[in-house]
Parts: C-alpha cells; sequence; structure tokens
C-alpha cells in the first residue's frame, strides 16, 4: 500500500482511495486484517503512562532547597553530628511523604474522570457486517456510520444520507458538519472543510454513512495532536520559578558566609579550625530553612484541598499557586465559554412578531417572551405556526424521564424541540393530529429539509433550511432576508421556515408556493456564570481572551455579550496569524482578544506569544485541538465531564463541573496559596536571618568569649530544634490561614515579581534585627555579667528564641493589617499550632532524653516571664512599622 501518511485522501475519487487501500467495497477478510492489525498496531491513541507511587515520591526531592539539605545533612554527618543528620533525614521524608502522597490522589481523582469506554465498530470483513472493538480496525476496513455512534477512526466517506458530525473537539465549530462523500478538492483545506472525510472521535449526530478506514490510531488526526501533546514541554509555574531563585540565592550565600567567617576566624580571631567546621556547621543550618520544605507543601496541600471543594481538581501541586498568578487566560468558546449545547435565541414572524427566548441549553427551562413578557399560543397565531413546522419538519428527539431531560439527535433539531416544550407544544403529542407521511432528508446541496404531514383529508409539507432558500419557495417573501442578515449580524445561526397544503407526496420535488412562517435564531449560549466570572476576572486584573475555531462573526457576539470585547477590530482570524511573526504575534496579543477560526498550530503560537509579551498564561479547553496549548502554557486547565481525554492529560488542572466560572475560584484559591506561602517564608527567613545574626555577631565580634575560645549562642543541634520543630510546627499551621479580605480585587502579581520584594525585605530585616539585638543581649548578659554556664545560658536564648517565633507569628498573619485586629480564634489551627510548639519545648525542657540532646533544662516561673515579656519587643516592632507603612505606602 505504500506510505499512507501526508494523503489527501479528500482529493482522490471513493474508487482510487479504495484501489490505494487495496481494498473493495466489501471489506477485508479476516486473515488480511488481522496482518495489517500487526503492520499498522492497534487503533488506539498514544497516552502517557501513569506516574507509580515510587516516581511520585521521588520527584518531591527534586528541589533545590533539598539539594541544600542534603549536603547540610552529609557535612553533619562528617563532622560527627549524626543527630544533625538525622534531624534532616526525618523532615525530608515527611516532606516528601506528604507531597508524594497529596500529587498521588490528584492523579487518581485525575484518571478517574477519564471515561475510557471500548466503542465498537460496525466493520465489514469477509463480506458480512460485524460489530468489534474499534481497536481491532486497520486502514482498508469499510465500516458503517450512524446517527448516535462515534467515528472510530479516520474515514473516507463512500455513501453518505444525510450524514453529519459534530466535529467541534477538533474544529472548535458549534455547529455540526454535513458531510458529502462525493466532495472532492484538489487543493490543501481546513479540516472543518473535509466534508468527504469522517475524524476518529468526531459524533455522529444525524444519518447514516460507509466508509473506508484511511488511518488509525497515532497516525489519525487526533492521534498527531496527542504525540504533539507528549513531546512539547509546559510552562513553569511561577512559584517553582520563583523558589528556584530563592535556593540559588540561600545556596549562595551560605557557601559565601561559610568561608568569609571561617577563614576571619582562624586568620584574624586565631581560632582552632574544628571550632570553625562546628560553626560552619551551625551556620549552614541556622540559614537553611528546613522545615520550609513541608511547610511550602503543607500550604499547596491545604490549597488543594480548597480547590477540590471548590471544583478545581489539581494534577501538578505547584500548580496550586500558578493559576493564582496568571495575567492572562485564553480560553476556548466551545464547551468552555458556552455549553455546546444550541439553544434558540430569537424567533421573528412575518407580522412583525419578535420573541426573545430564554434559558440555555437542551433542557426546555426558560420562555417565549414578546414585550417583555411570556406569550401564550391561543392568542398568537403567527408563532404557533412556526413553533409546529419547528416541531413537526424535525428528526430529534427530546424527552422527560425520571425528572430529567434526556436528548437524541441533531443539535439544531433538539434546539427546535426545546423551544417548543417552552411554548408546550410537544412532537410526541403533535404528531398524534399530524401523523408523517414524507419526508425531504437535508443534503448539503439542498440547504432545506421537508416533511410531509397528513391531518384528517388534508396533506401539509412543513420546510426549514437556510433562509435564502426557504424565501426563495415562497411568495413575494423576499423582502424578509434583510431580517435575517441582521440576525446573523449578532452571531445567530438563523433558519427559516414556510408551510403548504399540498396535493400529493412528492419526495423527489422542491416545494414551492410556500407561506413563509419565519425566522428562529440559534446560539451555542453562554454557560451559567460565565459572564459574571470574566468580569471577576477583569476586577482581578486578568486578560481574558477567546481562541477558537469558531466562526468570526460568532465568536466576536460571544466575546460581547461575556463583555472581553467590543470592536470588531479586535477580533482576528487565523489567516492573519499565517505571516505573523514571532515579534509581531506578541504585539497582536496585547489588544486583540478574539481569534477566530484557528488551527491548534495557531492556538500554540499565541501562547508562545503572550508568554514572550510578559505573561503568565493560563490556557482553558477541553477538546482535542486544545491540547497542544494547554501543555505549553504557564498554567494549563481542561474541562473535566465534557473534556476529551488528551486535554485532561496535557493539563495540570481539572475543572470537575465544566464551568468557566470555576476558574475565578480557583485563581482566588491561588493567590490565597500564595499569600500564605509568603507568610511561612517571611517567618522562615526572619527567625533563619535572626539566628545568623546571633552567630554571626559572635564571630565577628568575639564576645563572649571564655579561656576555650568562641562561645556559640546556639549550637547545631538547638538551631535545627529550632528550625524543624518549634518553628517548622508554626510553619505548617500557618498554610492554613484563612484569605485577607477580598483578593482579586487587587491586580495580579507581575511575573517578574521576586519572592522577597522591599516590604518583605524591610520586615525580614527588622524582625531580624529586634530578635537578634534582644537575644545576643541577654547571652552576653548572662556569660559576662552574671556569668552563667555556656549551657545555661544558651538554654535560656534557646527558650527566648522559641517565644520569640511565638509571638513572631502574629506579625506574619498579614503584611498590612495590625495583629491587634486579626483575632487569634480566626485561625483555630494556627493557635493550635503555636501552643503545641511551645509546649513540645516545655516538654523537651524536662524529658531526659531532650535534655541530654538539646542541652536544656527547665527554668522558673519568673525566667520564663521575663523572657516573654522580651519576645513581645518584636511583635511592638513590627506594628510601629505596619503604621508607618500606612502612611508611606511602598511604591512599585
Amino acid at each position: 500500500m505504500g506510505s499512507l501518511r501526508s494523503q489527501r485522501w479528500y482529493s482522490l475519487t471513493a474508487s482510487s482511495v479504495l484501489e490505494k487501500l487495496e481494498t473493495a467495497e466489501q471489506g477485508l477478510s479476516t486473515p488480511e486484517a488481522a496482518a495489517r492489525l500487526k503492520t499498522f498496531g492497534t487503533n488506539e491513541l498514544p497516552h502517557e503512562p501513569p506516574p507509580t507511587p515510587l516516581e511520585i515520591l521521588l520527584r518531591q526531592f527534586k528541589s533545590p532547597l533539598i539539594y541544600i539539605l542534603l549536603i547540610a545533612a552529609a557535612i553533619s554527618l562528617m563532622t560527627g553530628q549524626p543527630e544533625d543528620a538525622a534531624f534532616i533525614g526525618v523532615v525530608l521524608l515527611i516532606n516528601a511523604s506528604i507531597g508524594g502522597y497529596q500529587e498521588l490522589r490528584a492523579e487518581q481523582s485525575s484518571r478517574a474522570l477519564q471515561h475510557l469506554l471500548h466503542t465498537q465498530a460496525h466493520v465489514l470483513r469477509d463480506g458480512r457486517l460485524v460489530d468489534i472493538d474499534a481497536e481491532e480496525l486497520v486502514p482498508g476496513d469499510v465500516i458503517q456510520l450512524e446517527s448516535g455512534g462515534r467515528v472510530p477512526a479516520d474515514v473516507r466517506l463512500l455513501s453518505a444520507q444525510a450524514f453529519e458530525c459534530d466535529e467541534s473537539f477538533l474544529t472548535g465549530e458549534s455547529f455540526p458538519v454535513a458531510k458529502d462523500a462525493e466532495w472532492l478538492s484538489e487543493s490543501e483545506v481546513a479540516l472543518g472543510e473535509q466534508l468527504s472525510m469522517a475524524f476518529a472521535g468526531a459524533i455522529v449526530v444525524r444519518g447514516r454513512a460507509r466508509g473506508v478506514v484511511v488511518s488509525t490510531g497515532l497516525r489519525t488526526v487526533v492521534g498527531e495532536l496527542a504525540v504533539d501533546v507528549m513531546a512539547s514541554a509546559g510552562g513553569e509555574a511561577p512559584l517553582i520559578e520563583r523558589m528556584a531563585k530563592f535556593t540559588k540565592v540561600i545556596a549562595l550565600t551560605v557557601l559565601i558566609a561559610t568561608v568569609v567567617v571561617s577563614v576571619v576566624g582562624v586568620v584574624v580571631h586565631g581560632y582552632a579550625w574544628d571550632h570553625m567546621v562546628m560553626f560552619g556547621v551551625a551556620l549552614a543550618v541556622s540559614a537553611i530553612p528546613e522545615g520550609l520544605p513541608i511547610a511550602l507543601t503543607v500550604a499547596l496541600s491545604v490549597a488543594t484541598t480548597r480547590m477540590v471543594k471548590r471544583g478545581v481538581i489539581v494534577r501538578r501541586l505547584a500548580a496550586v499557586e500558578g493559576l493564582g498568578s496568571c495575567t492572562m487566560i485564553a480560553s476556548d468558546k466551545t464547551g468552555t465559554l458556552t455549553c455546546n449545547e444550541l439553544t434558540c435565541r430569537e424567533a421573528l414572524t412575518p407580522d412583525g412578531g419578535k420573541y426573545p427566548i430564554t434559558g440555555e441549553g437542551f433542557a426546555p427551562v426558560g420562555e417565549v417572551q414578546r414585550d417583555g413578557l411570556p406569550v401564550s399560543l391561543d392568542e398568537d397565531d403567527a408563532l404557533r405556526s412556526l413553533a409546529a413546522c419547528a416541531v413537526l419538519c424535525n428528526e430529534g428527539d427530546l424527552r422527560q424521564t425520571g425528572g430529567e431531560w434526556t436528548w437524541l439527535g441533531d443539535p439544531t433539531d433538539i434546539a427546535l424541540l426545546s423551544f417548543g416544550e417552552k411554548l408546550a407544544m410537544s412532537r410526541a403529542v403533535l404528531i398524534e393530529s399530524y401523523p408523517q407521511v414524507g419526508a425531504i432528508p437535508f443534503e448539503p446541496e439542498r440547504q432545506f429539509a421537508a416533511t410531509f404531514h397528513r391531518s384528517g383529508s388534508e396533506t401539509y409539507v412543513f420546510v426549514k433550511g437556510a433562509p435564502e432558500r426557504i424565501l426563495a419557495m415562497c411568495d413575494d417573501a423576499d423582502w424578509f432576508s434583510e431580517r435575517a442578515a441582521s440576525m446573523a449580524e449578532q452571531g445567530l445561526r438563523v433558519l427559516g421556515f414556510a408551510a403548504s397544503q399540498v396535493d400529493v407526496v412528492d419526495e423527489s420535488a422542491v416545494p414551492h408556493n410556500l407561506q413563509f412562517l419565519g425566522f428562529i435564531g440559534m446560539i451555542d449560549p453562554l454557560r451559567p456564570g460565565a459572564k459574571e466570572a470574566v468580569a471577576e476576572c477583569q476586577k482581578a486584573g486578568i486578560t481574558v481572551s477567546m481562541i477558537t475555531g469558531d466562526h468570526p462573526v460568532t465568536a466576536f457576539a460571544i466575546a460581547r455579550e461575556l463583555g472581553f470585547a467590543d470592536d470588531p477590530s479586535q477580533v482576528v482570524t487565523g489567516a492573519e496569524l499565517a505571516d505573523k511573526s514571532e515579534a509581531e504575534l506578541a504585539e497582536l496579543v496585547k489588544y486583540a482578544r478574539v481569534f477566530a477560526r484557528t488551527t491548534p498550530r495557531d492556538k500554540l503560537n499565541l501562547v508562545g506569544a503572550a508568554r514572550a509579551a510578559g505573561h503568565y498564561v493560563a490556557v482553558t479547553g477541553d477538546g482535542v485541538n486544545d491540547a497542544p496549548a494547554l501543555r505549553a502554557a504557564n498554567i494549563g486547565v481542561a474541562m473535566g465531564k465534557s473534556g476529551t481525554d488528551v486535554a485532561r492529560e496535557a493539563s495540570e488542572l481539572v475543572i470537575a463541573d465544566d464551568q468557566f466560572s470555576t476558574i475565578i475560584k480557583g485563581v482566588e484559591e491561588g493567590r490565597v496559596a500564595y499569600d500564605n506561602v509568603r507568610k511561612v517564608i517571611y517567618l522562615a527567613a526572619s527567625t533563619g536571618a535572626a539566628e545568623v545574626l546571633i552567630l554571626a555577631f559572635a564571630m565577628f565580634t568575639g564576645w563572649p568569649n571564655n579561656a576555650a575560645g568562641l562561645v556559640l549562642p546556639l549550637i547545631p543541634v538547638q538551631l535545627l530544634w529550632l528550625n524543624l520543630v518549634t518553628n517548622g510546627i508554626q510553619d505548617v499551621a500557618l498554610a492554613f490561614e484563612p484569605q485577607e479580605g477580598d483578593v482579586l480585587a487587587r491586580p495580579p502579581r507581575r511575573p517578574d515579581e521576586p519572592i522577597f520584594d522591599r516590604l518583605m525585605i524591610e520586615r525580614i530585616i527588622l524582625a531580624a534585627g529586634v530578635m537578634t539585638v534582644v537575644a545576643y543581649g541577654v547571652f552576653g548578659y548572662l556569660i559576662e555579667v552574671a556569668l552563667w554556664e555556656e549551657a545555661q545560658a544558651r538554654n535560656v536564648v534557646l527558650l527566648l528564641m522559641v517565644l520569640f517565633q511565638n509571638v513572631h507569628i502574629g506579625n506574619c498573619r498579614s503584611e498590612t493589617i495590625s495583629g491587634y485586629r486579626l483575632s487569634p480564634l480566626r485561625s483555630p489551627i494556627l493557635l493550635g499550632g503555636v501552643l503545641l510548639a511551645c509546649g513540645i519545648h516545655l516538654a523537651a525542657m524536662h524529658i531526659p532524653l531532650t535534655q541530654r540532646l538539646l542541652k536544656i533544662e527547665p527554668v522558673d516561673f519568673r525566667t520564663f516571664v521575663t523572657l516573654f515579656g522580651l519576645a513581645v519587643t518584636v511583635f511592638l516592632a513590627m506594628e510601629i512599622h505596619k503604621a508607618w507603612r500606612k502612611r508611606k505606602p511602598v511604591t512599585p
């Protein structure tokens, strides 16, 4: 057969296609089919195997922070400090377990959404029509397609009767495509215009056809897109990028500081090298926030749980904060912003009646109005005639079963039946009075469909079709064409309706001399809440754009209704994108809001251009045509119910209820997650900085000291205790902090905004400075003035640092709001974490094992109260800073 790739099957006649595939209209023999199955493989899409639990666990160790902690553990072992290494090992295992468990749950939730049903195919084998698993289809098989079924492979049609397919998952086009087996084209045309082809995954909405399989598996259009998705690399979430920069700064700082102070200690102060090695380990342990990875993982896990409750399933933990960071949402139209269910929006009758129709989707929930009031068919003969024609000239089925509406058939027919039901006109009831006796099925070249019905001794023909075609069949009705054009300009798909009494049923003749009954305009309506969600996005400073394969007029009408486009100049077609450079595309995305008639390649290029223009891009979609862009975006968001497996596989987040409005809820939770991450980092960084400064002061001043030389205010194991246990517990508790005010009322962060902005740096310096001065002063006083032993003084300083952490967490709850205004009861988990951290340390002071390990002992009540009073100084200092910053806010 030669190569089947890159064949334009639509340019060959049916007989030429059969000859090329070395098959016949009677299909393949069983032995030949088996041989081809070995050659071409099974007819299934390529997919990434799900990660194993071990792979997910190991993935948690791929972080610069983790690498730094492993180095610290190795140094501890080499310097004879196994307890320090054990502490670090424990925290790494806990961190990996928490993150791995969360990602495993998310992965399982995502897999549960994938309805991987085995499709059956009606295929001719050995000249007989048999049912086989669609995975066993091979090129050359002749198959039969029927209404309601799914096309199992790419097929070149051999014959078709009123055959229409829903290809919206590939093209983004809301309306079904009428196919024609005789259609040929020598030139290359877009997928949606290949009328003699049916593509794998498309749903047959009407008619029947017979065709020959030309491509299976990864050679199909869907398969090639799936391969592209698996091969492409996605964009990083903002938190990953920011934390990578953060940890590089920490690593470089620790390395330089350790070398500098060690050299100073040996050369200037004459300290022994072994003392300097111990000091270096202490410095590294104090500078590295060992509890931070766990706290960050918990913060993202908490946000993940909150997102799940609001309908957002997270497949990658770091993507939680990413959605909150996005500056642009590039959305598909069909199935994402709209329902992908045609709805009658407006009816016009010849007497000038204009009838708005409410409701969305196929379910007949809504009403037909005139002048703002519901209409009654008993008082409106023109509307009754129009509705009767729409309901009788119809092949769809819409019925209520067990309180739920179900439907089958062409979306246009179902929408018309829903229109009738809103007027209390049921086809099942009407057909009893007007039984059908004949029909002229819709064909693309005819542009109309007709049905014949008998009522008593009289016979009537009811016709629907393209407005210009219907008007041509009617007497003196040409002047209505302007009305049809006006409706089309609003983005409506317009159908004309006409009827007449006839003498005989003639299914071969074109009806004529008809009475024009009116127009009905249809649209794929907005999803409930989509307009409000777009407004929320705009309020949050997020740019919303639409990338669709649909018609520019329809796309603009939807965008205008949603409120993110108001001028036709904001609409750009795929043809206009073809010759644009990357720089030109980056300029284009700054003002264009609607991209219509786009291909998957166009979507991919537009996402790249938006990222090049400085945006963090979240792409939403449900179809196979969205998958490459979903993977290339910073954050890919797929629809859970209607979304294809390929789209979900390419995404980091899945919207469980398919509502665009759920996305803004995810943005909100993402912003709350980032706020809490900043709080956790601030707590860890400020206390860590204080520890570093305390050690540095001791090193450079040489005070206090004794006969043995340098006296460290805190030893490595005590620093680990502070970072991992007391501070670590509070870091984790801080991750549960509820949101402050309306996080959507502020603009998104700049994509290049560092974690340590000016405000955080100011607060870290102030908090660390206060803790350092007080703690270092207390230690020096106890050694030099009170003449305490080193161990006794360290015991008091360690307790003081724990109390500093307990008090300082009140500063971390908000960057701007006074701690006095934030009730401790607002966050019970945080209050419990503070009490637990303090309680654990007080208990450790009385337990022999921890006494020996940490070199600590109990203190009297008076000492405890005194130390607590000193710890409050950091709270008072930050309150003064917040009050000052209200008067002089930070300017970007």
